[in-house]
């Protein structure tokens, strides 16, 4: 290989098994012929000459690790095999002929990439023959398979012949179109969307798995994810559940068995690094899926094929998508995140072409309603407004939810320069976002934190709800900061109708009852070159992790975790983790037992504590809530517990491999109702606060896995009586 290849070795990184397994399933090569393919041939000379050319441009890769720590797989092998042992050889002659080298792709000759493919098949355990490989895709579709070995015991005896495979039903060829009326009416079964339905509930109308029968609750099947960090909520719909792993890696599983479907893999540019993802979306006959590389990809649900591929932002300026998307009104919506000078946007494609329809800047332009609100500084020292989860949506008002976060950039702002009309309030950070899915235009919004400078974003879930308020009943949205104090919105104007605080923070003093501004204790500032103390700590009480609403109970489940910080000055010179010159450090609260993890349950309506259930591990992943009246909640320990909705009593509880990582979700499939469950290492919140447990290890190379979970229909009815 050379030495132009060699330094362009992430390239390589990306060209693994799992890239050649997710290109395998995309590309159909099962040509209808006139009578059988021909058989598949090649000469030994020419696998010779392939080996040549492999030792020239592949071996110094291939099966080892590069400089910068990437690693190329060998081209042999039982992985390999099974990867492309069913293939025509048309598709890994087209995978080289356009993908290698990969500093300069396609750059051989065609005669060269058919020796390279001989020299693969011999080493593959094929046998040479007296006929050559032909060279060109059109010639080579028309032979069959190769016949490899397959395992690892030297392959098939000549002359033996297998039994024809178990007949068994495939959920993709009866799957149907999603349309916007099952997304707004989201089927019993099914898990349409990051929180299951627009209105971001995360509530399960499935009762089959209830207050009776949880302690029965048993491993249905699992499934080994990409290893990395994993967040995403999986999409089930007719059967077929669509996970999205750390790499870009797609992936369609029957959701009754766990087998797989198909894959899809995305190979990311040079120094793109995989980041995860919250949420995909399915709507017609397509996923709609965020990328690393700042692409929206719409893939066809039944066969994971590329339909089209369209960029939403450059990563060179820093800008990513780790959110999720949010489909309505023939709309792709997506939030991007990261420090990119300028700020961040919500853009909407059309889900026919993937083109862009509109974009809406989460930092005010200068010449803009609010782009005075940024302290006087020009667009390109505004950075922040990441749009870190999925929005939700109205469609009785077809307003769609956004929710831009804080800066890291707070210097600037914290204190006001006098200037006519200038504040420093920097819209259109902390803020509820309503806009127009089908022009981008801003309805209203409401900031529920100015000048925010301790990073307790408002940035999470905004649920659609109605409450009694005031002695009227009000369609409302609803959010919660990561400081604890719930807003209570007018969903059609904005309006503030009230908040809830539930009492866990030091930071705002008063909340004025007409306009819902906060006022936040000056002594708390950063920035005057003294350490302070706040509550909660900069990952939240509440923070990523979503919350799951009850619409009978009018009751809110709120994942917490109990936990402070200091702000401490850096060393002059240094940036620390804010602008004004700190870094956060953890510390437990005043007073503290030591338990951390507090789930609480809110009646939205009265503002009353219905119950609260605390653990010594801090919780880590987001609520469930289902009609058999059931809480599922996932913490640093490993644990996943099931909880009596109304009482708060533990029901049911089971360890897994890694922290769970993700909300969990309720579907049901083949008649049979199942719980989900994703772990994964370095989540947000087991890295903020795994200092204050250090008893509890969670290794990074417990890997990362989706848990499937059922009560047997042998299971009695018999109430649970103790947590296994």
């Amino acid at each position: 290989m050379t030495s132009e290849w060699r330094a362009r070795g992430r390239w390589i990184g990306i060209v693994t098994l799992t890239a050649l397994a997710g290109v395998a399933t995309l590309i159909s090569t099962r040509l209808i012929a006139q009578g059988p393919p021909a058989a598949i041939g090649f000469t030994a000379e020419q696998a010779q000459r392939g080996q040549a050319a492999y030792a020239e441009h592949c071996a110094s890769c291939h099966g080892a690790n590069l400089d910068d720590g990437a690693f190329a797989p060998p081209l042999s092998g039982t992985d390999f095999r099974q990867t492309w042992g069913d293939q025509s050889p048309e598709a890994l002659f087209t995978r080289t002929s356009t993908a290698m080298p990969p500093a300069r792709p396609g750059s051989l000759p065609d005669e060269t990439y058919a020796d390279l493919l001989a020299y693969i098949l011999r080493e593959n355990g094929a046998r040479a023959g007296s006929r050559p490989l032909p060279s060109g895709s059109a010639a080579l579709k028309a032979l069959a398979p190769p016949s490899w070995p397959r395992g690892g015991g030297g392959g098939l005896a000549p002359g033996a012949t297998i039994p024809p495979a178990p007949t068994r039903a495939n959920p993709l060829q009866k799957i149907s179109p999603v349309t916007e009326a099952m997304l707004t009416r989201v089927p019993d079964g099914e898990w349409l969307t990051w929180r299951r339905t627009y209105d971001a509930y995360g509530f399960s109308p499935l009762k089959q798995i209830n207050k009776t029968n949880v302690g029965d609750l048993r491993l249905a099947w699992s499934w080994s994810l990409p290893a990395g960090q994993n967040a995403t909520t999986p999409i089930v719909h007719d059967g077929v559940m669509f996970v999205l792993g750390f790499g870009d890696r797609v992936q369609a599983l029957d959701a009754a068995t766990g087998d797989l479907l198909w894959q899809y893999s995305r190979r990311l540019p040079q120094g793109v690094p995989p980041s995860h993802k919250r949420s995909l979306s399915i709507y017609g006959t397509r996923l709609y899926v965020p990328t690393s590389d700042v692409h929206i990809v719409a893939l066809d649900v039944k066969s994971g094929r590329v339909v089209w591929d369209q960029a939403v932002g450059d990563p060179k300026t820093g800008v990513r998508l780790t959110g999720g998307t949010l489909v309505a009104r023939n709309k792709v919506m997506v939030g991007t995140t990261g420090r990119t000078d300028g700020g961040n946007y919500i853009a909407a494609l059309d889900t026919e072409t993937g083109k862009e329809a509109w974009r809406f800047y989460a930092i005010a332009r200068p010449d803009a309603p609010g782009g005075k609100s940024w302290n006087a500084m020009p667009l390109d020292k505004r950075n922040g407004g990441s749009v870190w989860i999925p929005g939700s949506y109205d469609p009785v008002r077809n307003l769609a939810f956004f929710a831009p976060g804080n800066t890291y950039d707070t210097g600037p702002l914290r204190d006001l320069v006098q200037a006519d009309g200038v504040t420093n309030d920097a819209l259109y950070l902390d803020s509820t976002l309503a806009l127009n899915p089908d022009t981008g235009q801003l309805a209203w919004y409401f900031q529920h934190q100015a000048n925010g400078q301790w990073d307790l974003d408002y940035a999470f879930e905004r649920q659609v709800m109605q409450l009694r308020v005031g002695g009227a009943v009000r369609d409302v949205v609803v959010t919660g900061g990561k400081q604890m104090i719930f807003d209570i919105l007018d969903v059609k104007s904005g309006e503030y109708l009230s908040s809830i605080d539930l009492g866990l923070q030091n930071l705002v003093m008063a909340i004025d009852p007409k306009t819902g501004a906060k006022r936040v204790s000056q002594e708390l500032v950063p920035g005057d070159g003294q350490t302070k103390m706040v509550c909660p700590h900069v990952s939240g009480g509440r923070g990523w992790l979503p919350t799951a609403y009850d619409a009978a109970t009018k009751i809110l489940y709120i994942p917490i975790t109990e936990a402070c910080m200091d702000l401490v000055p850096v060393p002059a010179g240094e940036r620390g983790s804010l602008s004004t010159g700190v870094r956060w450090t953890v510390r437990p609260r005043p007073a503290s037992d030591g338990k951390y993890g507090r789930l609480q349950a809110i009646n939205m309506e009265t503002g009353k504590t219905v119950w609260i259930d605390r653990q010594r591990a801090p919780l880590t992943a987001g609520t469930l809530i289902t009609s058999g009246g059931l809480v599922f909640a996932g913490y640093l320990d490993r644990t996943f517990r099931a909880f009596d909705a109304a009482s708060g009593a533990t029901l049911w509880s089971t360890r897994l491999n890694n922290a769970p990582s993700a909300p969990p979700i309720a579907y049901s499939a083949n008649g049979r109702e199942f719980i989900a469950a994703i772990v994964g290492p370095g989540g947000y919140q087991s890295m903020s606060y795994s200092s204050l447990v250090p008893e509890i290890v969670n290794p990074a190379d417990a890997g990362a896995m989706l848990w499937v979970f059922e009560v047997p229909t042998r299971s009695t009815s018999a109430p649970a009586t103790a947590a296994r």
